[in-house]
């Protein structure tokens, strides 16, 4: 009879994550080949069809040599024989399946009302593209990012360090290290400061700890000697996160205050003696005070300046997420606790307002880009007909800053047309700040296409004759003198002959 109830309550339990999973996916909205899924995206057409980008893989592939995420996604594709585009629909519902699991289990560690356990996750699946401050993160990306199962490992490990088991815990870091290095740093980080001098009701360190943060202390280490160039400078100047002096004051702010709330609400913790809530908020403020001091000296003298790219202050990533677990939580026990219209009144409105940004970020995109449906996109359009109708062996070549072209909505060409093109300077700029070697030909290629809003026939030509391009994707009304097989308002498609 006990586990029969054991076995339905798990069910419920899963039910209900299924339920915020999928109300968590209708709020922030489904778009592969935007923004960062570039590079990803990319690489998982690589990996499955090798013919494809013959001329710019470099600009995604070198990068993710540090993951297997890529071959991962390509591998369950070529096993399981389910179409590209429907199983990464599914792995990105994975994700956000396995990080609101962790989010619950975590929840149970810090509140024994099932209440506030769930407003607790609930808050979190609300906030799934909550900004996060300076850092140019959300919680979890819009697409299927390697980020989103690195965090699911993550908080996996964070539960298993509260329970003392610290074979488990490191296997789950491994995980997260293979899958999203940098953000694996941070989370080895945060178990390290969980775990050590821990109270009586935990245990002791142990050596799988030491092991840890000696790894953790040196994986940084191997950047500081590569070289940098005027050509890496110009690229990294045009990411704002890794320079805390172009950050606004709000962002600072924002970086600060959820230290100090964490702070309170392991006071909180204290007063209501709950051992586990208090000792996570304590660590994290520790963790955070200790990260943003890294950031700094980091960030701020020149001399350190090839290290940046480790994105320093992205440790505010683990920082947000337990701020909302414990706010929702702490939410969940005083206010809302059993009463339906409480949250309703306080969880609808969140999820309109989330949705409503959302709509804003790509006013000229549907919110769900599903598998089969037509897209509504003038330039997604037109990147699908580039797929269909131009040889696997073409390069194109595009305005620099196309992605930030009135109803692009930051979609990229490279992911959804699967054909190569000259580097841009909108996204491009983030992957040679990883990979310095590209720099030089990123510059190269980004200059020949400065002055694309008044490029004539002759200038095409150049590009044709200096870089093999044979296509070009305008903004209407186009050049005279050009053959353009695909013609839709504002897109056009032509052919450099």
């Amino acid at each position: 009879m006990t586990s029969l109830k054991s076995v339905l309550l798990t069910s419920k339990n899963i039910a209900w994550l299924l339920l915020l999973t999928t109300l968590a996916f209708l709020v922030q909205g489904y778009h592969p080949g935007w923004e960062d899924d570039g590079v990803y995206l990319s690489a998982i057409k690589k990996q499955l069809h090798p013919q494809l980008y013959p001329y710019d893989s470099d600009f995604f592939q070198v990068q993710l040599q540090a993951t297997i995420f890529d071959k991962l996604i390509a591998q369950s594709i070529r096993l399981s024989s389910i179409p590209l585009a429907t199983a990464v629909l599914i792995w990105q519902l994975v994700a956000i399946f396995l990080v609101l699991w962790g989010s619950w289990q975590i929840s149970r560690k810090c509140f024994a009302e099932a209440h506030a356990q769930w407003a607790a996750v609930s808050m979190v699946a609300c906030l799934l593209t909550l900004p996060v401050s300076g850092s140019g993160l959300y919680l979890i990306d819009q697409h299927l990012h390697p980020r989103s199962f690195a965090t699911a490992a993550i908080l996996g490990a964070v539960v298993v360090v509260v329970e003392n088991r610290r074979l488990l815990a490191s296997v789950l870091l491994v995980i997260a290290f293979v899958l999203h290095p940098i953000m694996a740093a941070f989370g080895i980080s945060y178990c390290f400061f969980l775990a050590y001098k821990r109270p009586s009701w935990l245990g002791s360190k142990s050596p799988q700890w030491r092991s840890i943060e000696t790894a953790a202390f040196f994986v940084p280490l191997g950047w500081i000697f590569e070289p940098c160039s005027d050509a890496w400078r110009q690229a990294a100047s045009t990411r704002s996160s890794y320079l805390l002096q172009k950050w606004e004051w709000y962002e600072l702010l924002g970086a600060v205050a959820p230290l100090a709330l964490l702070w309170w609400f392991s006071r909180v913790a204290r007063r209501n003696r709950s051992p586990v809530m208090e000792h996570i908020a304590l660590r994290l403020v520790l963790f955070g005070l200790f990260q943003f001091t890294i950031a700094c000296l980091i960030m701020l003298p020149p001399s350190l300046e090839r290290l940046r790219p480790l994105q320093p202050m992205r440790f505010l990533h683990l920082v947000y997420w337990f701020l909302l677990l414990m706010a929702g939580g702490l939410i969940g026990r005083y206010i809302l606790r059993r009463h339906v219209y409480r949250w309703l009144l306080l969880f609808a409105p969140l999820a309109a307002a989330m949705f409503y940004a959302q709509r804003q970020t790509l006013p000229s995109t549907e919110h769900l880009e599903l598998p089969g449906r037509p897209s509504t996109n003038a330039w997604v359009e037109a990147f699908d007909w580039v797929r269909q109708n131009t040889p696997t062996n073409s390069l194109f070549a595009l305005d620099p800053y196309y992605m930030m072209l009135s109803g692009e909505d930051y979609h990229s060409f490279r992911a959804l047309a699967e054909r190569s093109a000259l580097a841009d300077y909108v996204k491009d700029p983030a992957v040679v700040t990883q990979v310095p070697r590209l720099a030089e030909r990123w510059q190269r290629e980004v200059n020949a296409g400065l002055d694309w809003r008044n490029f004539e026939v002759a200038d095409f030509r150049r590009l044709r004759r200096d870089f093999g391009v044979n296509w070009v994707v305008l903004a209407g009304p186009g050049v005279p003198g050009i053959y353009c097989p695909y013609q839709s308002t504002p897109v056009l498609v032509c052919r450099l002959e």
